[in-house]
């Protein structure tokens, strides 16, 4: 299973929406298959690991492993559990359940159905964190939200009413990394104000996320780069434009109340897994208070700012993991959940 692991993570930057999932096969005691879900649209990892298999009349006696459930629905490929049924293999090991609602326990009562011998909850823990963006999205129906800053060595995040760079070159580089995993990305009002960022995928392989910006007045002008550079952009704003933005559409909303469960929801509808935060200090604070948040990237500068804006507020409890790379310092944490 750890070998499945291994195999699933060479699906990252491809498999999405889908999830990462690797397979090997195992007879009498020696690997004859493996294989991983490269993109979506493609095979799955369960039929890519049987291709691999030279000798495929060793199947019937062999046990399959794989990460997660093998999928029992058709979709833009044909049930993997079915396949696996059809082969006649011997004994299946899953490493955990999908939560996927056409799936959900449909393909290891399809297996066993078919009287193979089936085992699941191998590293099942380990399966579910390397999906966990995933298994968050079925779980809750909303996208798994990544909140994510720079603030300096005194916990500013930037000046009033201007922009401070705190990020160097090369910490950068995460910061588009995160992108590069993400569906979409979303800012507030000032934010897209005194920065006028791109919020593209320039500096990591990989394709740039849906842009989102929280304009709760409709009065950001239309020359900053989230509405004239081309690129596709989602403004939530409390009613249209009064003029015409090309290739911005607007999600009106009502901002005397809560807007984040409502813009979640609808995102989640439009397939949006994975919603990653770059701020500023207003929104970031509405996704904590509300405790709308799976995870946090916070990278802390060298230099101090002496004052401007404080960086956010996470709430007390909160387990920091130290991670020190791309030369700089940066802190993780996620919100463990009752469920989780």
């Amino acid at each position: 299973m750890r070998r499945c692991l291994e195999l699933a993570r060479g699906g990252l930057c491809g498999a999405s929406p889908n999830p990462m999932v690797g397979a090997v096969i195992v007879c009498d005691g020696r690997i004859i298959g493996e294989g991983y879900h490269i993109h979506c649209g493609g095979p799955h990892a369960e039929v890519n690991a049987v291709r691999s298999v030279r000798d495929k009349s060793l199947l019937s006696r062999s046990t399959v492993y794989v990460s997660l459930e093998p999928c029992a629905h058709y979709g833009r490929t044909p049930p993997c559990a079915d396949m696996l049924c059809r082969l006649g293999v011997k004994r299946v090991v899953a490493g955990c359940i999908d939560p996927f609602a056409r799936v959900r326990g449909r393909g290891i009562q399809k297996l066993r159905d078919a009287g193979i011998d089936v085992t699941v909850g191998v590293l099942e823990e380990e399966c579910r964190e390397l999906n966990r963006r995933f298994m968050t999205c079925q779980s809750l129906h909303r996208p798994y939200v990544t909140l994510k800053w720079a603030e300096s060595s005194d916990g500013y995040i930037g000046l009033r009413g201007e922009r401070a760079v705190i990020s160097t070159p090369l910490t950068s580089l995460n910061s588009h990394r995160l992108r590069a995993l993400s569906d979409a990305i979303l800012v507030g009002g000032a934010t897209a104000l005194n920065d006028d960022p791109s919020l593209t995928t320039r500096l990591w392989p990989g394709p740039s996320p849906l842009r989102i910006v929280i304009d709760n007045r409709a009065s950001l002008p239309a020359t900053l780069r989230l509405f004239s550079d081309g690129g596709p952009t989602l403004a939530v704003t409390p009613r249209p434009y009064a003029d015409e933005r090309k290739g911005v559409e607007t999600m009106v909303t009502d901002f005397s109340g809560d807007i984040l469960t409502p813009l979640l929801s609808a995102l989640y509808e439009r397939g949006i897994q994975k919603l990653l935060v770059e701020g500023g200090a207003e929104t970031h604070r509405r996704f904590i208070a509300s405790g709308l948040w799976d995870e946090v990237w916070r990278e802390v500068g060298r230099a101090p700012l002496g004052g401007g804006v404080v960086a956010p507020r996470m709430p007390a409890g909160t387990v920091w993991t130290e991670r020190r790379m791309l030369g700089g310092l940066f802190l993780t944490a996620r919100n463990k959940r009752p469920a989780d």
